[in-house]
């Protein structure tokens, strides 16, 4: 199983957004929790200039079956014109955490 869970990783360097990208994630299912780092500084290239902000980090706990979705909607309302998007494989885990992932990530039906 825990070759089915992966982390999905983004910036952003508005907290309101980080914790909009967080919660609706969640809430559309696309992610069964998400974690926002403190923020942190963050030099890059962009432009042709070397910049530095202040960003947050948001971690997406998900399956491979909902990891495209997660990553259009994410781009989908991400402000930046290149979001950092990143996955890192899930290679093991409690197993009922790792359940529990897969359970919250699966659309669920109305009823």
């Amino acid at each position: 199983m825990a070759s089915d869970i992966v982390i999905a990783q983004t910036t952003i360097d508005d907290e309101e957004q980080a914790q909009a990208l967080a919660r609706g994630a969640v809430e559309s299912r696309l992610a069964a929790c998400a974690h926002i780092d403190q923020p942190f500084a963050a030099t890059y290239w962009w432009k042709g200039a070397i910049e530095t902000a202040q960003e947050w980090r948001i971690s997406y706990k998900t399956t491979t079956a909902r990891l495209a979705e997660l990553e259009a909607w994410v781009a989908a309302h991400h402000s930046y014109d290149v979001p950092e998007w990143i996955t890192l494989p899930v290679t093991g885990g409690s197993e009922a955490y790792l359940k529990w992932v897969v359970e919250e990530t699966t659309p669920q039906s109305a009823e």
